[in-house]
């Protein structure tokens, strides 16, 4: 958890402002909910490993022995906890309010969450997410609404050439059931996909097969013989972009059509608004009519880590870095944990954290701040209508009392986000204020 001096509290409410103002161009509404969500909530067994990082708070008036009596079960000592994620409370807002919500609700959840993490760099205890997410649209056009929304931001960021990397958890399972894993051995072998991008496919079979010999209840070899034949099968380098020909090369024959279909309809939706004018190409493929193609990457073997989702999974890529700057997906069946029915629901967080280091630092040229630099014989009316006179034309203003060393204090200035400077002497106007830049 950590401190923000001024000038960085300013960048991250400059990347904040840029990120609501995409957001709502883009049709999505603002709410707010508590920091703290009752302990049953969040640990229902649909957060993952989050739930295991989860900040539990004590009930109140408890006594030594009550304490002690709850050795056994520690849980029985909380009722509420700190949220680990935005969209567990989203799920219990919408169940709450749903009668006060459009059928087919946009929002925007922007705030801080807590996890036990151990701290290292890009881990932090307390950090801000940024989500949209839509409720009530189970077609692939909410996909396509948050891809082409996060994308959109990440351009007005000045972060353009980002892309999505795409797959769904149905095919996933679909895939494994294929190769001959069995649904109690899927959950284990999916963790050990997920660690494809650092150890390879030698290192994944290596792990599955290390699996199946240390647990009686470990992969069954003959699944782990046609997963590993799928891995090293031959691949032509043609190129192909995304649509149906990428997706179906890249999994194992006979895919669902229903799910393919799913995963075209997003590229296409997100292909006609990315461009100009969107144009069909062979083969159910679209490209973008200004000669780039979509920004959406079929990726088989994406599975991210969260246990609600339940079908389409994103996630953000950047050329700059050569990790996710974001992610997301559906999660159809959690809000009907809360309300007794099932609702559709996808979302998409931005990793807030990371994007703010990437994003240049700007100046806003329209608003100037100005730092006044005055003896110590001016008055203290003059020096608040000299202040007052530049609030009025817009300005940012700070009063400093001159120091010997000038230098020092207009650096320090300009590390604060300070533009300009002007010096002021027992008797200056308005009129007679001269504002000079800092640079």
């Amino acid at each position: 958890m950590r401190d923000f001096l001024p000038a960085e509290k300013s960048r991250r409410e400059r990347v904040l402002a840029v990120i609501r103002e995409r957001y709502r161009a883009h049709g999505f509404d603002e709410i707010e909910t508590p920091v703290m969500e009752e302990y049953s909530r969040l640990h229902a067994g649909i957060g993952g490993d989050n739930e295991k990082l989860a900040y539990n708070v004590l009930k109140r008036g408890l006594d030594a022995d009550a304490i002690r009596g709850a050795a056994d079960d520690p849980a029985s000592l909380t009722d509420l906890g700190l949220r680990y994620d935005l969209t567990v409370p989203l799920a219990r807002f919408y169940a709450t309010n749903r009668g006060q919500l459009p059928s087919v609700f946009r929002s925007i959840q922007i705030a801080p969450v807590w996890r036990a993490e151990r701290p290292q760099k890009g881990r932090y205890r307390q950090f801000v997410q940024c989500d949209i997410d839509i409720i009530g649209d189970a077609s692939a056009r909410a996909e396509a609404e948050l891809a082409v929304a996060t994308l959109d931001t990440l351009d007005a960021l000045g972060l353009d050439g980002g892309s999505i990397r795409i797959n769904d958890r149905r095919l996933l399972d679909w895939m494994l059931d294929s190769f001959g894993f069995g649904a109690d051995e899927r959950p284990g072998v999916l963790i050990t996909i997920d660690k494809l991008d650092k150890i390879g496919p030698e290192g994944i079979v290596a792990e599955l097969r290390e699996r199946a010999l240390r647990q009686a209840s470990g992969p069954d070899s003959t699944a782990i013989d046609a997963f590993e034949a799928f891995l090293r099968r031959p691949m032509a380098l043609e190129h192909h972009p995304y649509g149906e020909r990428q997706i179906r090369k890249a999994l194992p024959a006979d895919a669902p059509d229903d799910i393919v279909a799913h995963l075209v309809g997003i590229g296409e939706a997100v292909a006609a608004a990315r461009a100009s004018t969107g144009a069909a190409t062979d083969a159910g493929s679209v490209s973008l009519s200004k000669g780039g193609e979509i920004p959406l990457v079929f990726d088989p073997f994406l599975v991210r880590g969260m246990g609600y989702y339940t079908g389409t999974i994103l996630e953000l890529a950047h050329p700059s870095v050569d990790y996710s700057l974001g992610g997301g997906g559906r999660y159809d069946g959690m809000i009907g944990r809360f309300l007794g029915q099932d609702v559709p629901a996808v979302g998409f967080s931005i990793g807030f954290e990371r994007i703010v280091d990437l994003v240049a630092e700007q100046t806003d040229a329209a608003a100037p701040a100005v730092v006044l630099v005055h003896d110590r014989d001016v008055s203290e009316a003059e020096l608040l209508a000299l202040k007052a006179g530049l609030v009025r034309q817009g300005s940012r203003v700070r009063l400093e009392q001159r120091t010997k060393n000038l230098k020092a204090l207009l650096e320090r200035a300009a590390t604060d986000g300070y533009t300009a400077f002007a010096t002021v002497g027992a008797g200056t106007t308005g009129a007679t204020l001269e504002v000079k830049p800092l640079s």
